[in-house]
């Protein structure tokens, strides 16, 4: 397995996908760095030389990727955050940042709401 910015990438696949699985670089960057490392995209990672996967360190060590990509992001957040911006508003409380409706839909940031009822027992059932 070749390890490149402190990724293992998979063996068994071709280096422009292996490549999309560091954070930070996706498929259409990770083409552009086989092309200028001189590698075809198509070949599988375990066929390829030690230079060559150098090569490709050495590219990829000059893009902002991993650790201080997320930093970067989490920095961005917080200071929107800091100065009380309205997308900074939204990502401290947890609602959609884009514009998305919250009526309906907005699950996956929201969560799954509980529905209240109106807080009087029922009776007791007779039997």
């Amino acid at each position: 397995m070749a390890r490149i910015a402190g990724v293992n990438i998979p063996d068994n696949k071709h280096v422009v996908y292996s490549l999309a699985y560091i954070k930070g670089i996706g498929v259409p960057l990770a083409r552009k760095i086989c092309q200028e490392a001189g590698v075809k995209g198509d070949t599988k990672v375990a066929d390829l030389s030690e230079p060559e996967i150098e090569k490709i360190r050495e590219i990829v060590s000059q893009i902002k990727v991993e650790g201080d990509l997320r930093i970067q992001v989490s920095q961005n957040i917080k200071r929107l955050q800091e100065i009380k911006a309205y997308r900074g508003l939204r990502h401290s409380r947890n609602l959609p940042v884009r514009g998305q409706r919250t009526r309906t839909n907005a699950r996956t940031k929201r969560g799954k709401r509980v529905t209240v009822g109106s807080g009087r027992k029922k009776p007791a059932d007779k039997t």
